[in-house]
């Protein structure tokens, strides 16, 4: 039977109706994932007003493709260009509540352990959806990625962004784990006082891919405040610090020839906000450690 034109022009507008029917309602539907802290974060659609409340979570959120839906950033928040164009709610020690809660957003990233439990559950309490972003590997930067994604309605680009992640995770690690003896590394993060990370912070899974090895890993903070003395007694292979000039360092342990990193001068610095902040660009920042170490090993 052959149809007439009318019918088959009902046909397609049919067809195309229900098509936009069902992306329309697959736009609306429900979206729910678990973050960091392992809380559900649920809701009723993909997020449109996102404010993001740390650096890291920013470049996230950017790289998940959900920057056209973010209205405000904590301070610091520089990176990519577009973020500095976003108005800021403040920093991790001064937030400004009403001003968070005036913008109406219906998804707020924090840092889990910068912005502390009670903050997260304020926001909570005024009725806002939390999620909770510390990754502490990398395999937990790759899915924040889709998470996130998955939360602002940008699935397609979040998955192709944490492929091309973990792409180039796996060719830095071809390229950079040794089976050799590890290279005891003291990562400095301030002079005055000397403060270092743990190995819950993702700078100690770096040293360990780059095979590596962080001298105060076992220490209970992720953050510690540490002595000169406890530095000496380590004895590391290698310093590297994030954001100091080389020269810098060099000149504050020149006077300390017993460390085996100073008479080697195997004394480094990478550009903090690569390595310090749990972002996508943890790569830059875990090959600039990489080459840090592997010359300290030769």
């Amino acid at each position: 039977m052959q149809l007439r034109p009318f019918c088959l022009r009902s046909l397609v507008g049919l067809s195309l109706a229900l098509g936009f029917s069902l992306t329309a309602a697959s736009a609306l539907a429900a979206v729910s994932v678990k973050d960091d802290a392992q809380r559900t974060v649920t809701l009723d659609k993909p997020a449109q007003r996102i404010i993001s409340l740390a650096p890291h979570a920013t470049e996230l959120l950017f790289q998940a493709g959900a920057g056209k839906s973010m209205v405000a950033v904590s301070d610091y928040s520089d990176y990519p260009d577009a973020a500095r164009q976003l108005p800021s709610v403040g920093n991790v020690f001064a937030l400004d509540l009403e001003r968070i809660v005036a913008y109406k957003p219906d998804l707020i990233v924090i840092w889990g352990t910068g912005n502390a439990k009670n903050l997260a559950n304020q926001l909570r309490n005024s009725k806002l959806n939390v999620f909770e972003s510390e990754p502490r590997d990398y395999d937990m930067v790759a899915t924040s990625i889709e998470r996130l994604a998955h939360l602002a309605g940008t699935d397609a680009q979040g998955k192709a962004a944490a492929a091309q992640f973990r792409e180039r995770l796996t060719q830095l690690r071809k390229t950079y784990q040794s089976d050799t003896k590890p290279v005891s590394v003291f990562y400095q993060v301030w002079q005055k006082p000397l403060m270092t990370l743990n190995d819950t912070h993702m700078v100690s899974a770096a040293i360990r891919l780059c095979g590596g090895r962080n001298v105060f890993a076992e220490l209970k903070e992720i953050s510690p405040s540490i002595s000169l003395e406890a530095v000496l007694a380590a004895n590391p292979d290698a310093i590297i610090s994030a954001g100091d000039s080389p020269d810098k360092l060099r000149e504050q342990w020149k006077p300390y020839a017993i460390l085996n990193a100073v008479k080697k001068n195997h004394i480094y610095t990478v550009k903090g906000d690569w390595l310090n902040r749990a972002g996508p660009r943890i790569l830059e920042g875990t090959e600039a450690l990489c080459k840090a170490i592997a010359s300290a090993r030769q």
